[in-house]
């Protein structure tokens, strides 16, 4: 019996019937037999570089054995991750982009959420603590990111949430200017959206509808915070996912992909605009942070990572492989199973089942999972299916290997149930 409680794991089951991975070599992942499989998630969405990188590991190795770790509360600083902040700033679509380092993506969200309203107490708007989010966001499981989610299950029997938060259909930005106007637009702080929808569901945002929530944004004098951990470091084509839109928003939460997974690391681009109340001499502290915020060593791994994806041209990769990565998971659609698969904006992809086959078969997902990783792939299931969302480095001829392997999931569990 294992006593490793699994992140959104059932307990009996993770207890009783572990998966070990060993070791991961590119796209691929070894489990304690030795069974190679396709890591058709990139673990979480984040092993963008793929496995083994051993650039990054020597990073790693070096700086820990310099300055494994110190805190950087007050003005305490280390080289990586002044030299990190550096890097990320110059490739942010904001001006004067400042980078506040936290641990991933949750801590991501609670800080951005906590920098809004506390930039307009800073600017004498303090009534402004509103934040808008949409359904089947996702923005991590802390506080305000289970407040702001929109995602129904994620939110059940924690009693009450941070309040003031409001969520709406997703693909309707006169939803999004309706729920300021109701609400008061001098009591809306931020509306909070991910470029695409990921764990929600992969859901890519209808055409024009990124561009007309920023100018409502705008319009109302609402901040617009861009949840790129999922989509950002390549994921979309980009640095931080938002650029392929012409949006500029006025923060983006990152993590993931800023390491490749290869140590915890995540942050918030932060535009000049929302950071200058704070940059004067004697203005208010930002009384919040992570422990191990700027963690030397984790900062030396994102360095690494950040050089790997930019000198060997994998950032792009994300834009160049969406339609190869849509094309092989389409004749999933002959399967009598299968109601819908979404994606081509960016390397991500999810095939949904029927809603009578989800209501008829208890656990259809994780059976369907099962047999994809019978024929060799890792897929994550989410919602109402199944995502696709292999390392960047991943070549055309593996992704269609992904697709034949998810069709003949299909096919198995089409036999299977009868």
């Amino acid at each position: 019996m294992s006593h490793f409680w699994h992140p959104f794991g059932q307990l009996y089951q993770s207890a009783t019937a572990p998966l070990i991975f060993e070791r991961g070599e590119g796209i691929y992942v070894f489990d304690s037999n030795g069974k190679r499989y396709i890591d058709a998630t990139a673990a979480l969405w984040y092993a963008n570089v793929g496995h083994g990188r051993q650039e990054i590991a020597e990073a790693i190795s070096v700086q820990a054995r310099a300055l494994a770790g110190y805190s950087t509360f007050g003005n305490f600083s280390n080289q990586p991750a002044e030299e990190l902040a550096d890097f990320l700033s110059a490739r942010s679509p904001m001006p004067e982009t400042e980078i506040f380092f936290v641990l991933g993506g949750g801590d991501a969200v609670e800080t951005a959420a906590k920098l809004a309203r506390r930039y307009f107490f800073e600017i004498g708007e303090p009534e402004r603590i509103v934040l808008v989010s949409r359904t089947n966001g996702y923005h991590g499981t802390w506080g305000f990111g289970t407040s702001v989610s929109g995602i129904p299950v994620n939110r059940t029997g924690f009693g009450d949430l941070v309040p003031d938060t409001i969520q709406v259909q997703w693909d309707d930005p006169e939803a999004v200017e309706a729920a300021i106007v109701r609400s008061g637009p001098d009591r809306v702080a931020a509306v909070i959206a991910e470029p695409v929808i990921g764990a929600g569901g992969v859901y890519p945002p209808p055409h024009g509808y990124l561009e007309a929530v920023s100018e409502i944004c705008k319009r109302h004098g609402v901040l617009l915070i861009m949840d790129s951990v999922i989509c950002g470091f390549g994921r979309l084509g980009s640095w931080y996912g938002v650029e392929r839109f012409g949006v500029v928003p006025d923060m983006v939460t990152f993590a993931k992909g800023v390491t490749s997974g290869y140590l915890p690391l995540g942050g918030v681009a932060i535009s000049g605009r929302v950071a200058e109340p704070f940059k004067r001499p004697g203005s208010a502290v930002f009384r919040h942070g992570p422990t191990y915020g700027g963690h030397p060593t984790c900062a030396a791994a994102g360095v690494a990572n950040c050089k790997i994806l930019e000198d060997e041209h994998i950032l792009e990769r994300g834009a160049l492989l969406e339609r190869e990565l849509l094309g092989a998971l389409l004749p999933a659609l002959e399967s009598p199973l299968v109601a819908e698969v979404r994606g081509g904006t960016g390397l991500l992809a999810a095939i949904e089942l029927r809603q009578e086959t989800l209501e008829s078969h208890n656990g259809v997902l994780d059976r369907l999972a099962g047999f994809a990783r019978e024929r060799g792939v890792i897929t994550r299931v989410l919602g109402k299916g199944l995502a696709v969302s292999p390392p960047l480095i991943i070549e055309p001829e593996e992704i269609r290997e992904i697709g034949v392997a998810v069709a003949g999931a299909l096919e198995d569990l089409g036999k299977a149930l009868g």
